[in-house]
């Protein structure tokens, strides 16, 4: 947790942003990993606040419904919109590098002022 406040806070004073969008948390299955995912969303969280930045956050269902226009969009139809979007030639392999860009493109459609 140290680690990731650490990175974060390094990249914050380098790039500066104003605002960080984070997905809110939902896990029906594996209780230990909402444990990790959730101890690791709280230290972004604080990281952002303690840093002065505006924090958006969104359920997985309004990322899709901002990317595809269907909350029940699937993996594949969700990364499809992020890879149009963003004009990417390839997609990101990592699922959670796709996920962040998802929510980013949501936090800019939801947001004017962003």
């Amino acid at each position: 947790l140290f680690i990731i406040s650490s990175e974060l806070e390094k990249i914050i004073l380098e790039f500066k942003p104003v605002a960080a969008a984070v997905e809110e948390i939902f896990f029906a299955k594996n209780v230990k990993t909402a444990i990790t995912v959730s101890q690791a969303r709280g230290a972004i969280v604080l990281t952002c606040a303690k840093m002065g930045l505006e924090i958006c956050e969104f359920t997985p269902l309004q990322v899709k419904q901002a990317l595809t226009g269907y909350g029940q969009a699937n993996k594949n139809q969700v990364g499809f919109m992020v890879k149009n979007i963003l004009k990417l030639k390839v997609l990101p392999k990592d699922d959670n590098t796709v996920d962040a860009l998802a929510i980013g493109i949501c936090s800019a459609h939801s947001y004017k002022n962003l």
